[in-house]
């Protein structure tokens, strides 16, 4: 049987707010396309037009996702992971003035946004719910149509291939499942963060994994620091304010940082009682997704949506656990990554195909397992965590007001990272033999309450909040 095999790397990417599917994943897709033509000997010189079709979820929301913004970015060859984020507003208005676009970044072509990017709202195609075709002519007239899927997490995959299947290695330890995991961490008493390192060395070295491990908190931290010290309102039309500045501001009883280490040595000397503790961590949480909404530089973890859930929680064990150390940092996502992973296979990281559930949930019981196995937990109570965390996500709907990140999705990654604090804090103190539901009972029964789901729960803005709320945004 063959195994997907999902990289530490591949659950946390470096990318751009606001949605790993909805934007990054496009983004991903537009850069996947040019790479293709070039492979297939068409040079970026010979493309005369091209043009975008968006398909069900991916045009419902597109608009407050971004997706149209993303899409032009991959066409001109920008890369997600080192684009300056400060300058998406210039880059837009360029090409919407000129009505051109430097495909690849080196074929000036005509383009206007308004015209060449479709957003088909009554159409979607059967594989999944976030596809999008690039229609491309060339200057001898021939013509090409390449459709590919966002399937959630910045994951892409082209028509007619199969997921995962570019990234196949020979894993000593191939998992698909929490038994299996469960099985050789028993078998080679190696805790899950340990296997989780054996099965990179197929891809990289220890070091480099410990490198690009530590690259992504950086990246995590920064991020917390940035929406903590960002004061504001939130673009898209909806008018919300920005909270984790002035809670960061109110906590620290006007106190200012300008350096990280100051900060948190500032936030350890207020003390560690439960609502203090409490506060910070919706305002860690609360900074990342702001900043995640504004198009601002995040990590997937699993996706965009839900990216603070596991810095809020890794930033809580940092701060007031005493956990501020490399290899502790690298032991929580190692682990983190793993769980995330037996979710994708086995469920889904999407909520264009599961709801909330599959974001939220997934990144609560992400953190939940890692912050186990970093207070010492063993391995079942690591699973047991992972299972409480996501018991109290299920069926949990994707409903955005206005197709924007924003309401409820910011502060649902507050909850869900609290969630995951309590979920570990139980299996702690619980012992896991006589725990009575398995992850892997628990991820089954996710995915067949995102079958059961409706459609109008899924990241269409359809239902729920979403047409209970009335709003009135600006004409895109």
């Amino acid at each position: 049987m063959a195994h997907e095999c999902i990289s530490v790397f591949d659950i946390f990417k470096i990318g751009v707010g606001p949605s790993s599917s909805h934007t990054l994943g496009p983004w991903r897709a537009a850069l996947q396309f040019l790479a293709e033509l070039r492979a297939a000997g068409r040079s970026i010189s010979e493309v005369q037009h091209v043009s975008v079709l968006l398909y069900g979820s991916l045009a419902k929301t597109g608009h407050g996702h971004g997706t149209d913004i993303a899409v032009q970015l991959g066409l001109c060859g920008d890369d997600p992971v080192t684009f300056d984020v400060n300058k998406i507003n210039e880059k837009m208005d360029d090409i919407r003035r000129s009505k051109t676009m430097l495909v690849g970044g080196e074929k000036l072509v005509t383009f206007d946004p308004l015209e060449d990017i479709n957003f088909l709202y009554e159409e979607s195609l059967p594989f999944h719910p976030n596809a999008l075709t690039f229609l491309v002519t060339f200057e001898d007239g021939n013509q090409q149509a390449t459709t590919y899927y966002s399937i959630g997490g910045g994951f892409v995959v082209k028509e007619g291939e199969v997921a995962g299947a570019a990234s196949q290695v020979d894993l000593p330890f191939p998992i698909d499942t929490a038994r299996q995991l469960l099985q050789f961490c028993i078998k080679t008493g190696y805790s899950i963060s340990e296997l989780v390192m054996e099965n990179e060395l197929a891809w990289r070295s220890e070091a480099a994994t410990r490198e690009g491990v530590l690259n992504i908190w950086r990246v995590m931290k920064e991020c917390i620091f940035r929406g903590c010290h960002t004061s504001g309102e939130l673009p898209g039309g909806l008018k919300v304010a920005r909270r984790a500045a002035s809670l960061n501001k109110k906590l620290l009883k006007g106190n200012t940082y300008t350096d990280y280490d100051s900060w948190i040595q500032a936030i350890r000397q207020g003390g560690n009682h439960f609502a203090y503790t409490l506060d910070w961590v919706s305002c860690f949480a609360l900074a990342v997704n702001e900043e995640n909404a504004s198009f601002g530089r995040v990590v997937t973890a699993p996706t965009n949506g839900a990216a603070g859930v596991i810095p809020a929680v890794l930033q809580y064990f940092i701060t007031f656990c005493d956990g501020y150390y490399e290899d502790k940092i690298l032991q929580f996502i190692l682990t983190a990554s793993e769980i995330g992973s037996i979710f994708k296979k086995r469920s889904t990281i999407s909520a264009a195909m599961g709801g909330c559930q599959a974001e939220i949930g997934v990144s609560s019981a992400m953190a939940a397992a890692a912050l186990t196995e970093c207070m010492g937990g063993s391995q079942r109570q690591v699973l047991m965590a992972a299972e409480i965390a996501m018991e109290h996500h299920l069926g949990l709907t994707c409903d955005p007001i206005g197709g924007l990140v924003q309401v409820p999705c910011i502060e649902r990654n507050t909850m869900g990272a609290i969630k995951a604090i309590t979920a570990s804090q139980l299996a702690l103190q619980s012992n896991p033999e006589l725990a009575k539901v398995s992850l892997d009972a628990v991820v089954k029964t996710m995915w067949e309450t995102a079958l059961d789901m409706n459609s109008k729960y899924k990241e269409t803005s359809d239902g729920g909040l979403a047409v209970n709320i009335p709003i009135s945004l600006p004409e895109c």
